[in-house]
């Protein structure tokens, strides 16, 4: 019995598993890729942001 092939059904199942498996992986490396893009452009609108500030006060400091 334990030489016997598995039945086509239990192969699609397999083989659906397979997928769903790897899209879900492909979609869990895309987040994690967009959350660090999101770092590190939060990080630049920061800078911008503080030497935007730092012109201004310079600005009214006159």
């Amino acid at each position: 019995m334990a030489d016997e092939t598995p039945p086509p059904a239990l192969d699609r199942i397999d083989r659906a598993i397979a997928r769903i498996e790897a899209a879900f992986a492909q979609r869990t490396r895309a987040a994690e890729s967009a959350v660090q893009r999101h770092a590190v452009l939060r990080a630049r609108m920061a800078d911008a942001v503080r030497a935007l500030d730092d012109i201004l006060a310079r600005g009214t400091s006159d």
